[in-house]
């Protein structure tokens, strides 16, 4: 099965963007043996006009992608055990090797140093340097089942998050090979997380198979507020870097839309494509891209008329069905 993804072609905000919706899709089911971006060639941010189309080949179930901007590369993790590096212009590829001994279902690009994590299901995440070769510089233990997700802290960089189906999320420091500590809360496996700011300080949201999505306070180790509505696994969480607003995906194909400030459900969406695995969203923008088994698509999500988010309304903007 091809995933497609929209792409435009400059650098900035729009790489942001499609940094945050190539969001891993850590328990896709299906193979995914290519990653096809399409670019916008006019690189403006209020339309998407299909027009060139980059294919990456990949032998095996693709389940994480993330762009690495300030090299122009995509670097990939897969079923076949091995990270892939590739350049997005030219689709060479610049680096592959086996990094885990089980699939790997996620992997997180540094924001500032040459740095990538991947995490797999050996229970392992390894920090990969590109500056040496892609030598792993250090080994993270301490998880007692697949390892979903992991994702760098917002507000310190040393600073990174996993999810896994042992049930818990653990914090680390990339100094040290064991985690700082444990959030447990949720009461099966953790499929998803992601880290928000308000303010200066930093929280997490994670998904959970037990069908909740969970807001913590990880400064004080707390979780804030469960989110209950789901009737599947919450397979991704993302909360909108602008506005108001907290996203949650399942796998019984519905997309929640959250106030942010009260936690309030505020709209459900459900387009038929089956489950959800991926949700994005863009600095600047209003909209919203939904990944699902049978498609993606696209929403914009608008202001009532008193300018806050009560009784959001959402229209569909970009549709394709797989």
């Amino acid at each position: 099965m091809e995933s497609e993804f929209i792409a435009l072609d400059k650098c900035g905000e729009e790489v942001e963007w499609l940094r945050h919706f190539l969001e891993d899709i850590p328990r896709w089911s299906k193979p995914v043996p290519s990653i096809c971006i399409h670019c916008d060639s006019q690189s403006d941010s209020s339309k998407f006009v299909f027009r060139n189309c980059v294919h990456l080949e990949l032998p095996l179930a693709v389940r994480s992608a993330k762009f690495i901007a300030c090299k122009q590369w995509v670097v990939t993790g897969a079923d076949d055990k091995f990270i892939r590096v590739f350049d997005y212009n030219t689709t060479e590829k610049i680096a592959e090797f086996e990094a885990h001994t089980d699939f790997i279902r996620s992997v997180a690009v540094h924001p500032t140093l040459p740095y990538v994590l991947s995490a797999s299901d050996d229970m392992l995440i390894k920090l990969w340097d590109w500056e040496k070769g892609w030598e792993c510089t250090q080994t993270f233990q301490g998880h007692a089942h697949y390892v979903m997700q992991v994702a760098f802290s917002p507000k310190d960089a040393n600073t990174f998050a996993s999810a896994s189906l042992d049930g818990t999320i653990k914090i680390w420091n990339l100094s040290s090979p064991a985690p700082d500590f444990t959030l447990d809360g949720h009461s099966k496996g953790v499929n998803c997380i992601d880290y928000f700011m308000r303010g200066s300080k930093p929280y997490l949201i994670s998904g959970s198979d037990d069908h909740t999505a969970k807001v913590w306070d990880y400064e004080a180790k707390s979780c804030v507020q469960t989110l209950e509505g789901h009737t599947n696994n919450v397979s991704a969480v993302c909360v909108h870097p602008e506005l108001p607003l907290i996203i949650t995906g399942s796998e019984d194909g519905n997309v929640h839309i959250w106030d942010g400030a009260t936690y309030r459900l505020e709209n459900t969406l459900n387009y038929g494509f089956e489950r959800v695995w991926a949700l994005g969203c863009m600095k600047g923008s209003n909209r919203v891209v939904i990944g699902y088994d049978k498609g993606t698509i696209m929403v914009k999500v608008l202001r009532s008329q008193s300018g806050g988010f009560m009784g959001i309304q959402v229209e569909e903007d970009e549709k394709k069905e797989c």
